[in-house]
Parts: C-alpha cells; sequence; structure tokens
C-alpha cells in the first residue's frame, strides 16, 4: 500500500522547471531517501506534497487522500521539517511545541510526557525564544515539532543540516523506532551516506525529473563497479549486447569505469577482449551511483 502516490507532478516558476513529470510512490513502512543537488527539484516535490505550491500539472495522494482537497486531514497525521525553519521569533520554544500538540489534541499526560522525552533526547532548552537560538537548535526545534505527535507520516527536507554528529545519531536512531512501530518516513538530503544506512530504497532527481530508484536493501543484485586500467590508446565501447551494462566515465587516474547488472560469463567474455593491465570490480555504492549520474553519465 503506497502512503504517498506522486503522478506527473508539474511545477515551473516562470519559464523555469520546478518539477517535470514527476511519479513515484513511497510505501507504507519504509524509509525512502531523496536524493539530488541543488535546484534539482526535491523541496519543490515536498512543498507540492504538502500543498504549499500548487502544481501546473499532475495530482499527488498522501493516505489515499488528494494532497490539495484534503491539506488539513492529510496534516493531522503527518510531521515535516522544512530545509528552512523559520518561526515566529518571539515566541518561547515551549509556546512553539505546546502549541503543536495542542493542535494534535493530546491528552494533558501524553501532552506532559511527549514534551519531555523529546524535548531530554534533543537536548531542547524550552525557555529561550526561537530569535534566539542558533542554526541547529533551531533545527531541533522543527525536528520535535514534526515527530512529537508520533505520526503516521514525517517528511524531512534535508533534516541534519546544522545539527551535531550526536544530535544526528539520536535523530536516526528515533526515525528507526517510529518506523519500526509503523511510521513511513520521506527525507531529502546531501549525505549518501546516512541516506544508504537508513533507508531501503532512494529516489534520484535531476534536473527536475527523476531519473531512477533504488533498492539500497538488496545487495545481492546490486550494481557492480568496474574500473578498468588499458593500454594506451586503448578504447572502450559498451556493446548492446552487454546488457546491464551503463554509466561509462572515464576517471582522473585515467581508469574506465562502468556499472554492470547482469550475468558474470557475459561481463568476463567482454572484458577478455579488451586485454586490460588491471581489474577491479566491487558493489557499487551510493556516492559512484550518484556521481555517475549528476556528473554526465546520465542524461535525464
Amino acid at each position: 500500500m503506497s502512503v504517498i502516490s506522486i503522478k506527473q507532478l508539474k511545477k515551473y516558476y516562470g519559464t523555469h522547471c520546478g518539477v517535470e513529470n514527476v511519479t513515484f510512490d513511497v510505501d507504507e513502512g519504509e524509509i525512502l531517501g531523496f536524493i539530488g543537488p541543488n535546484g534539482a527539484g526535491k523541496s519543490t516535490t515536498i512543498k507540492l506534497l504538502l500543498s504549499l505550491l500548487k502544481p501546473d500539472f499532475g495530482s499527488a495522494e498522501i493516505f489515499g487522500m488528494d494532497t490539495r482537497k484534503d491539506s488539513a486531514k492529510i496534516k493531522e497525521n503527518l510531521g515535516y521539517v522544512p530545509g528552512d525553519v523559520r518561526y515566529y521569533p518571539d515566541m518561547k520554544v515551549a509556546d512553539l511545541i505546546d502549541t503543536t500538540l495542542r493542535f494534535h489534541h493530546k491528552k494533558p499526560l501524553e501532552f506532559r510526557k511527549a514534551r519531555t522525552d523529546i524535548c531530554d533526547l534533543f537536548d531542547i532548552d524550552l525557555n529561550k525564544k526561537f530569535e534566539e537560538l542558533s542554526l541547529g537548535n533551531k533545527k531541533k526545534v522543527a525536528i520535535a515539532q514534526a515527530i512529537i505527535h508520533s505520526p503516521k507520516l514525517i517528511i524531512l527536507d534535508e533534516p541534519t543540516n546544522g545539527l551535531d554528529p550526536l544530535i544526528q545519531k539520536y535523530l536516526f536512531e528515533h526515525l528507526q523506532k517510529m518506523n519500526r512501530e509503523g511510521t513511513t518516513v520521506l527525507f531529502s538530503s546531501h549525505n549518501l551516506s546516512e541516506v544508504e544506512t537508513n533507508c531501503g530504497r532512494a529516489a534520484f532527481i535531476k534536473d527536475g525529473q527523476i531519473i531512477d530508484m533504488e533498492d539500497l536493501t538488496n545487495n545481492g543484485h546490486c550494481a557492480k563497479e568496474i574500473y578498468i586500467s588499458l593500454a594506451p590508446g586503448v578504447e572502450i565501447v559498451l556493446p548492446a549486447k552487454l546488457s546491464g551494462a551503463s554509466l561509462l566515465r572515464t576517471l582522473p587516474d585515467g581508469r574506465i569505469t562502468f556499472q554492470y547488472k547482469g550475468d558474470y560469463p557475459d561481463l568476463l567474455a567482454f572484458l577478455a577482449t579488451l586485454t586490460p593491465l588491471d581489474i577491479t570490480i566491487e558493489n557499487a555504492n551510493l556516492e559512484s551511483r550518484f556521481l555517475s549520474y549528476y556528473e554526465g553519465g546520465h542524461k535525464a
């Protein structure tokens, strides 16, 4: 069952493309990482999901409800951490968090326990005004507001920006705990290691378009990264019959690399025709996949 379902979302800012025909689902109970460089369309997609922007075309559903028509109902069971945290500057942190709890109709005992547990976990000073907080402390308040009511879905837009490593650790431990209890998580990030460590899948977006959905749990069938050193003047062309080979590029040290998903006999037969000086085969990590896509190895 899909908690989030996006179909052909399109958003333009004048003549500039925000997102173009974005389509993907987030299944119930999964943690999906949303990856792309600045300006790729991550925040635009998230704001369309939250009905903070109006799409030019396409549709999106959360919990089977239309994100525009049923926005208020959806937000009863949703938590959101924006990339740029802005709240009322003169309000105390305690008042901001208490407002969130009242919005979600928490009972007095739940109210006090939830506030104490979350604020202790993230070391949040309830007595400071929001304008007095550093970037990292503002982000901690946003995270607390997003998760304090135990929502069914959490959407986080680059949540670790400004957080120290220990708080990042506490955040992902808590998200994993909530996920085990049934919460679905979508978060965008520039930190590939945190996506690879915490997510079951990753969606890659480039120039406003989804270019791949990567399964990060299926290690037995993941892509292999092939590194080849060839004699000077020898060139390589991936043959059409070598299905599963892609993302061919030349590294700064002169080695040729490509990714491969397919049968090993076909790969070995192809490599034998090259008379390489050296070959290395290893699992393709998320970083190599990312660099291949965004350094021009893949056209959206």
